[in-house]
């Protein structure tokens, strides 16, 4: 089969890579400007303004876990159906449209209205995160098994440059306003979720004309093709019942990238919290994306020296440090020390997770288990925002302050890493493979076999 699937598919060719990369460069923009950046900001000062710190943390924690879950119900069932015939471009397209829109969109709400915001943050976060689900498994059809380490890392690596690059620009027409011929502050950072939507618009184009998505199998349509996906997703249930190293893969990755995910959606919210300016936690942003970019292409170099095994625990140690310290940081020079370490690890674990994962499912279903993959990590993201903002909750109701509550809150985030750490631990890479292609009894199947220290 991989050897039929590699006569149809011209694996790394140029133009397809650069494709392929250039998507992340493009999505990248709502992680870092939106997520991570100014949504959190804007909604705590502008759309929630007058609420208490921890009530609106908690809000924005619902936000994320309401689009967890529904891209994470939705992922496999999305993915077995794109995988009958070819439709992970147009269902790439569908959601990366909503996730333009939406995202325009905020530019229209007015102060206040935290509902609407909310409203409109989750969409484009299920438009975000359900694309990812198609972008990861076309990894499949770009690269091989040899460069699949360096092509996942480079597309990380482009995605904290371009998403860092506009996040710049951004900023400096928030901290200049006048110099682009806006009113105040709040008027260009409005006009910020516009141009998000239009970069994310712009440079997904690439992609789109230069990776080629080759039929496998009959090609079916309408109901025939949701019937046939509902039936390939019941069939891949039965056989992951069998891959008992995938499984515990599977489950470690939830855990530490519910940590990961979690800081990156909270860490500027949390910054406020404890009484921090935003001006210094957008330099802390702006320098996590510019270390990242360098860093993610040397993890992917590091995978292959030490094995992405190795890699990927250095950076789990990285990140549980990172929950610790920051729980009990008091100056801003700490943050900026934080944020250049998480700058280091963050593009790596991402990538070496990702292309680890795809080198032991097999090619023809990529998209239904990226499915499962995605899931995972969608319904890791509904634990860790509630986990944090919960915890908070929790202390404050105990008497204490707000600074405490806060802090309490992103300690736990450190249960995530431990946990999760301590059962990639014991994933065996070899095993998997084997248990891959007994269970799929596919000759050739594509495995980990190729991986060092694995």
């Amino acid at each position: 089969m991989l050897r039929r699937l590699q006569r149809i598919m011209k694996l790394d060719d140029k133009k397809a890579i650069f494709g392929w990369s250039m998507y992340d460069w493009a999505s990248s923009a709502f992680a870092t400007t939106i997520m991570a950046g100014f949504f959190p900001i804007f909604f705590k000062q502008f759309w929630s303004v007058g609420a208490d710190p921890t009530v609106s943390t908690a809000r924005l924690g619902l936000a994320n876990s309401i689009a967890g879950v529904s891209v994470a119900l939705s992922a496999p069932v999305l993915g077995a159906i794109a995988d009958i015939g070819t439709s992970k471009k147009r269902f790439l397209l569908c959601f990366a449209c909503m996730g333009v829109v939406m995202t325009s969109s905020l530019y229209t709400v007015s102060k206040g209205n935290w509902l609407m915001a909310v409203m409109l943050y989750a969409f484009a976060t299920i438009g975000f995160s359900g694309g990812n689900i198609f972008y990861d498994a076309l990894i499949t059809g770009v690269a091989s098994e040899k460069k699949m380490d360096l092509v996942s890392a480079l597309g990380f690596s482009l995605g904290y440059l371009g998403g860092g690059i506009l996040f710049a620009l951004n900023v400096w027409t928030t901290l200049r306003p006048e110099t682009f011929g806006f009113r105040d502050a709040d008027e260009a950072v409005k006009f910020s979720f516009l141009s998000v939507g239009l970069w994310w618009a712009v440079f997904s184009v690439p992609l789109f004309l230069f990776v080629k998505e080759p039929a496998i199998g009959g090609a079916k349509s309408g109901a025939n093709k949701v019937k046939a996906g509902l039936i390939q997703l019941r069939d891949t249930f039965r056989e992951v019942r069998h891959m008992k190293t995938v499984l515990l893969f599977l489950v470690a990755y939830w855990l530490y990238i519910d940590g990961v995910d979690t800081i990156v959606r909270m860490a500027v919210d949390y910054g406020i919290s404890i009484g921090f300016e935003s001006d210094d936690l957008i330099v802390a942003l702006l320098i996590t994306q510019f270390v990242g970019f360098p860093s993610a292409i040397g993890f992917g170099y590091l995978g292959g020296k030490i094995g992405t095994k190795r890699a990927i625990l250095i950076a789990i140690a990285a990140y549980l440090f990172i929950s610790i310290w920051g729980a009990f940081m008091q100056s801003k020079n700490e943050f900026y020390v934080l944020a250049i370490i998480i700058g280091l690890v963050q593009g790596g674990i991402q990538a070496l997770s990702r292309s680890y994962y795809a080198k032991i499912i097999p090619v023809d279903k990529s998209a239904e288990y990226f499915g499962f993959y995605n899931m995972i990590g969608k319904f890791a993201t509904v634990f860790g925002p509630v986990l944090v903002g919960g915890v908070g909750l929790l202390v404050k109701s105990m008497g204490y302050s707000s600074d405490i509550a806060s802090r309490a809150g992103i300690l736990s985030t450190s249960l995530f890493f431990l946990t999760g750490g301590t059962l990639f631990y014991f994933v065996d890479g070899e095993r998997g493979r084997k248990e891959v292609s007994k269970t799929l009894g596919v000759t050739g199947q594509r495995g980990l076999g190729s991986l060092p220290n694995t």
